[in-house]
């Protein structure tokens, strides 16, 4: 990918494009899982036209860029068999680029700001049914090697339904973030931190893993450990949930970010407002959150078409 780019655009470019990301990664605080897909994007971009031009693309090209120019392009990622969201994430990282660009005063070419994003089909959350969830967390332990990691795995599992945690934000906590509080601070996307109430239940199953837990842990160490003391990743969580899954005949798509979209559909079907709901998980947009309504609408319908019949 870093080759593609180097042999497409002049010295200048790779500068300005170099810039960019540690923007990106120093003030937007961008993942490199984040910056490597951005990068990614740009490059197919620039590939593709440079093939086009037929020669190394200076920063004048970038200027005289039209929307004829990027909507070629978008037609040649259709024409590969690009699934929409895809394209719409291309579509998002070139925005992102030619804003910066200028924004900086590098250029001033703003034709791909009148661009949309190809209309996609509407994802709702996949969340559990509440008896679901808890029969899915009383057998927890049954599939686990040893007693103290079948507490682990309940610790883990009840922090991501109780408290409404991505895999990854439960799995980077550390001993002494939880310290019997009743909140847990947490930095989720882009380093922006949170505060999530911390249940009763979520700390004892913390803590009964904890007792049984063979390793000594220091504050400032890892809390959730593998079975030879390293950070638990996330694929172990991730297999022990396909194995409860397949015992309990839920479909595929119940994963372990599903119990974040059940606890946040449990609350808002509880009458907990969409403002606190975003809060609480974290999203840096209200829209994000508005899912949830939809999940709720299609519950209710399915119940009524049940009525019916």
């Amino acid at each position: 990918m870093k080759n593609e780019i180097k042999f497409a655009v002049d010295i200048q470019m790779q500068e300005l494009i170099h810039r960019w990301k540690e923007w990106l990664a120093d003030t937007r605080r961008y993942s490199t899982h984040t910056l490597d897909a951005y990068l990614r994007d740009l490059s197919e971009f620039i590939s593709f036209t440079a093939q086009q031009v037929g020669h190394t693309l200076t920063l004048s090209d970038f200027q005289n860029l039209t929307v004829r120019n990027f909507r070629s392009f978008l037609a040649h990622r259709t024409h590969q068999h690009l699934e929409k969201s895809s394209i719409a994430r291309e579509l998002s990282s070139l925005k992102n680029f030619f804003k910066w660009l200028n924004k900086n005063k590098y250029i001033e070419n703003t034709s791909l700001s009148i661009i949309s994003s190809p209309r996609q089909a509407k994802i709702l959350p996949r969340a559990l049914e509440i008896d679901d969830t808890f029969s899915f967390l009383n057998n927890v332990t049954s599939f686990s090697k040893t007693a103290w990691q079948g507490l682990r795995d309940v610790a883990v599992f009840t922090l991501l339904y109780g408290c409404g945690l991505r895999i990854s934000e439960a799995l980077s906590l550390n001993i002494g973030d939880i310290n019997n509080s009743n909140y847990l601070r947490i930095k989720g996307k882009g380093n922006k931190e949170r505060i999530v109430p911390l249940l009763p239940e979520v700390i004892k199953r913390i803590d009964d893993y904890l007792a049984q837990c063979p390793y000594k842990m220091r504050t400032g160490e890892p809390l959730f450990l593998g079975a030879r003391g390293e950070r638990l990743l996330p694929r172990i969580v991730q297999r022990q949930m396909e194995k409860i899954r397949r015992y309990m005949g839920l479909p595929d798509s119940i994963t372990p970010h599903a119990l974040r979209h059940s606890f946040a559909t449990h609350l808002l079907s509880n009458g907990t407002d969409l403002r606190s709901l975003q809060e609480l998980l974290g999203h840096a947009s209200l829209s994000t959150t508005q899912r949830y309504t939809d999940v709720n609408i299609e519950k209710m319908t399915e119940e009524y078409q049940k009525w019916q019949k």
